[in-house]
């Protein structure tokens, strides 16, 4: 275990037994770093996440390996968190299921998630930027979001404004509906207001995330 300020390198054999002393390294050093628990929990939940898929499905028994957390601080006051093993990925299922929702979980508590996938391995790169100081808002969004299922995937239909500061809010909100990713999502944009400053960078955030589960954003427009 390397241990700085603004970095931490942890280094354990793929076993459940490993995850819990994890999680508690993570969350003290991210609060020691500034992160409040909030933050702090949600990028431990993220990143369980991606441990606990390493420790079950990286090395088939009997093959044994190990797991790598990296995590750094970078200069706009973020934090990037790599895990990596040296074994096999596996797309969690469609159906969602308690068995099936890491990489769905996983998206919904951080900013970003790439997955590098390699014939040496797995790394999964998880991003979160940390909170500003609340001020009074000046603006107060009114977007809302109606989801709905049909045969061949699931619809989002986005009414009213999205500024830039709801921009986040919508891409957790898309990325339930498509469920991580899984599950093919059509999002519906007939009936956005004036204000759609933050509608561009949920829209590539989910398309991301469908595209790395080996499905498609399908959008409607006026």
């Amino acid at each position: 275990m390397l241990v700085h300020e603004d970095f931490l390198a942890l280094r354990f054999p793929a076993e459940a037994r490993e995850v819990a002393p994890v999680r508690h390294q993570l969350r003290e050093w991210l609060q020691d770093s500034g992160f409040d628990d909030d933050e702090a929990s949600d990028l431990v939940l993220a990143v369980s996440e991606a441990v606990n898929n390493s420790v079950e499905h990286a090395y088939p028994a009997p093959a044994r390996g190990t797991v790598e957390v990296r995590a750094q601080i970078a200069k706009d006051g973020s934090v990037g968190i790599d895990v990596t093993d040296h074994g096999q990925w596996r797309v969690p299922p469609p159906a969602l299921t308690t068995r099936g929702r890491g990489l769905l979980l996983m998206r919904e508590s951080v900013d970003e998630v790439a997955i590098n996938r390699s014939a040496s391995g797995t790394t999964v790169r998880l991003r979160r930027a940390r909170s500003p100081v609340a001020i009074a808002p000046q603006t107060t969004p009114d977007c809302e979001v109606h989801v709905y299922e049909t045969s061949s995937g699931v619809v989002a239909v986005v009414r009213g404004n999205v500024p830039e500061e709801a921009g986040p809010s919508l891409r957790r909100t898309l990325c339930t509906a498509a469920r991580g990713g899984t599950v093919p999502l059509t999002v519906d944009l007939t009936r956005l207001g004036e204000d759609r400053a933050g509608v561009q960078h949920a829209l590539r955030a989910v398309a991301e995330a469908l595209e790395a589960a080996g499905n498609r954003l399908a959008i409607r427009m006026n």
